[in-house]
């Protein structure tokens, strides 16, 4: 299977390629990367109709490498990502969030919802179903750090930021950049931490392989 890997943060990468590594390695994978569109959206403030004929004209490019799914990675342009689903209603198209959505859906109860990128606690909340209580927050300064190269740092702001956090049932990371933080985030609070790369993998897999099973 080729999964195309499509970034609006140059962080966004490697905790993802970690996740496939680790959950399922046998998937074969592309990377595409326009960093400009974090930068414009923090300038405008706004997501804007040319924003989403960018994520249009980068699903097509993927599209047309012969990828078998897609996967944004940049949990603040959901409507963007929802243009691109409604072109490929066949494709296998995930938002960065929705896979851990659904898993914080199954948990239920009051999640904490931990993001570093100020426009996440904007367009994500509202993705979640009826029913969840949520306490958005952000970790001040930690894109900052990670943006120096100081990833002991991100880390480490991620966590104490998380601890405003400790009366809710369950912490989830909004972005795949925060992923690295998940350890130290669960050892501060003591509370299960969602990531959105591990979910997304593992909702991307059994699409995916289910249907080639069923094809058979």
């Amino acid at each position: 299977m080729r999964i195309a890997l499509i970034h609006a943060l140059r962080h966004s990468p490697p905790p993802i390629e970690a996740a496939f590594a680790r959950l399922w390695p046998e998937a074969r994978l592309m990377n595409l990367l326009d960093d400009s569109l974090s930068a414009d959206l923090a300038r405008d403030g706004a997501l804007t109709p040319a924003m989403t004929g960018r994520f249009q004209a980068l699903a097509r490019y993927a599209v047309g490498t012969g990828a078998d799914g897609i996967l944004f990675t940049c949990s603040a342009f959901g409507p963007c990502i929802e243009a691109v689903q409604r072109d490929y209603p066949r494709l296998p198209v995930l938002k960065p969030n929705e896979a851990m959505v659904e898993e914080a859906a199954q948990l239920g109860g009051r999640i904490g919802l931990l993001a570093s990128f100020a426009p996440t606690l904007q367009s994500m909340p509202p993705e979640f179903p009826a029913g969840i209580t949520l306490r958005p927050l952000l970790a001040e300064g930690a894109l900052d750090a990670l943006n120096r190269g100081d990833q002991p740092a991100h880390d480490a702001l991620a966590a104490e930021a998380a601890l405003q956090l400790a009366d809710c049932d369950a912490i989830a990371l909004a972005q795949f950049s925060l992923a690295s933080a998940a350890a130290q985030v669960a050892a501060a609070t003591g509370k299960p931490v969602l990531t959105t790369p591990d979910s997304a993998v593992r909702k991307l897999r059994g699409l995916l392989t289910g249907a080639a099973a069923a094809s058979r």
